[in-house]
């Protein structure tokens, strides 16, 4: 009979080896590029916190205000994620790729790879020019330093590509997600002693405070409610005779989640609001008209809030397309005998499936709209820092979830297991 601590020993290794790699990108993000001063670093960040280059700052784990080598963190990653993805649906090359199974999905992820080193290498340059456009900030501007930081930039996006990469194949969840996840909870103690500083020195109300944390734990707890439910239908299969004995006749449930995209949405539509920050270095930094344009992409602004929105509910839509295939559920009921009373099998199913999947979908994109934009109201009028804001808390909360669930999986698989090897013991 197997010891119960050899069952568990894979998962102990996992766990350490993520959380081994998450440190070392957390000291990644303490590594400052060459050439800029650390005075009018920190000048130039402490005023510029709010909008998209304070969201750019949370996914980027603190990264940007530090200028560290992972300034980027893996948006590039992210973005070329969503080219290639929306291309898959688009496009009959990915189309056939995405068909060809481990062979086609190794091509795609490759080519995912390649954009992200284009993307990094862009952004990268338009992060350079920005910085030498602030006065006082590069020590000695040039081209050497342009060349220096998208070396640096594209080098450390691909970096942290990779440790995503081994977290999802050695470690405990989705690597990616961990990596914004640890980013967000390490800032997260100095996003609290900067709001309880900005009480003690009467910048916020000690009740705008209590009412702050209030709606953070109601946040918190309705994230928690949605992700967990679930809409459970109905499927019975019929019963066969095989010789002298009668087999199935049961009845089970297909279960649909209200938010079947996870945090997906929420971070590939910032991602994409994130893009305009690099364009925006390329010398139109001091032009009036740009400056008027990028002012309505502010925290609290109405284009900022409804583009953010649509891109929520058009990547919900879109990534739960991807991920739960109604026509391919159906014919997988088919096949094995099982159907929804009162609903005839094949193509009534699906459509009876999709339209309740399509209801579902809308509740849960409203659902990450609300979540992600009520607390950005309170950012924009008060200086509340960006980590404790309602995309922060999503991302950190769903994450924490999925962790969870896979490590609860992963046990119960061990134990399972031991029982099996316990039972042939026995006999």
């Amino acid at each position: 009979m197997s010891n119960p601590i050899n069952q568990t020993s894979d998962l102990k290794n996992r766990i350490l080896f993520t959380i081994f790699i998450l440190s070392i990108y957390r000291l990644g993000t303490f590594i400052p590029l060459a050439g800029i001063d650390p005075e009018s670093l920190q000048n130039l960040m402490s005023s510029n916190q709010k909008g998209l280059l304070g969201m750019f700052n949370v996914f980027s784990g603190g990264a940007i205000s530090r200028m560290a080598i992972f300034a980027l963190g893996i948006m590039p990653y992210i973005s070329s994620s969503i080219i290639v993805q929306l291309l898959t649906g688009v496009s009959d090359y990915f189309k056939n790729l995405k068909s060809q199974g481990e062979t086609g999905r190794k091509k795609i992820t490759q080519i995912t790879r390649y954009g992200t080193v284009f993307l990094a290498t862009i952004q990268g340059y338009g992060l350079a020019v920005g910085l030498e456009s602030s006065p006082n900030l590069i020590i000695n501007p040039g081209t050497i330093f342009k060349l220096t930081t998208v070396i640096s930039i594209v080098a450390g996006t691909v970096f942290l590509m990779w440790l995503g990469e081994q977290i999802t194949q050695k470690g405990i969840g989705n690597g990616i997600s961990l990596i914004i996840f640890s980013g967000i909870v390490a800032e997260i103690p100095r996003a609290l002693a900067t709001t309880f500083e900005l009480g003690r020195t009467g910048a916020i109300s000690a009740i705008m405070i209590v009412l702050i944390f209030i709606i953070l734990i109601v946040t918190i707890l309705f994230i928690v409610f949605m992700e967990r439910a679930i809409r459970k239908i109905l499927i019975n299969y019929p019963k066969r005779q095989m010789g002298n004995k009668m087999y199935g006749g049961e009845s089970s449930h297909l279960p649909l989640k209200i938010n079947s995209a996870g945090v997906i949405p929420a971070i590939f539509a910032s991602a994409l609001l994130l893009l305009p920050v690099t364009f925006s270095n390329f010398n139109f930094s001091n032009n009036e008209t740009f400056l008027n344009i990028s002012s309505y992409f502010s925290q609290g602004q109405p284009l900022y809030m409804l583009l953010y929105a649509s891109g929520i509910m058009f990547f919900t839509f879109f990534y739960t397309s991807i991920v739960f295939n109604p026509v391919e559920t159906a014919d997988n009921l088919r096949k094995y005998g099982g159907f929804i009373p009162g609903i005839r099998p094949g193509e009534s199913t699906a459509l009876y499936i999709d339209k309740i999947l399509t209801r579902l979908t809308t509740i849960g994109s409203l659902y990450l709209v609300l979540v992600c934009l009520m607390p950005e109201f309170l950012i924009a009028n008060y200086p509340i820092p960006f980590y404790l804001g309602g995309t922060s808390i999503l991302i950190v909360v769903v994450v924490a979830i999925d962790t969870v669930t896979q490590v609860q999986t992963r046990l119960m698989s061990s134990q399972y297991q031991s029982l099996l090897k316990k039972s042939k013991f026995t006999r």
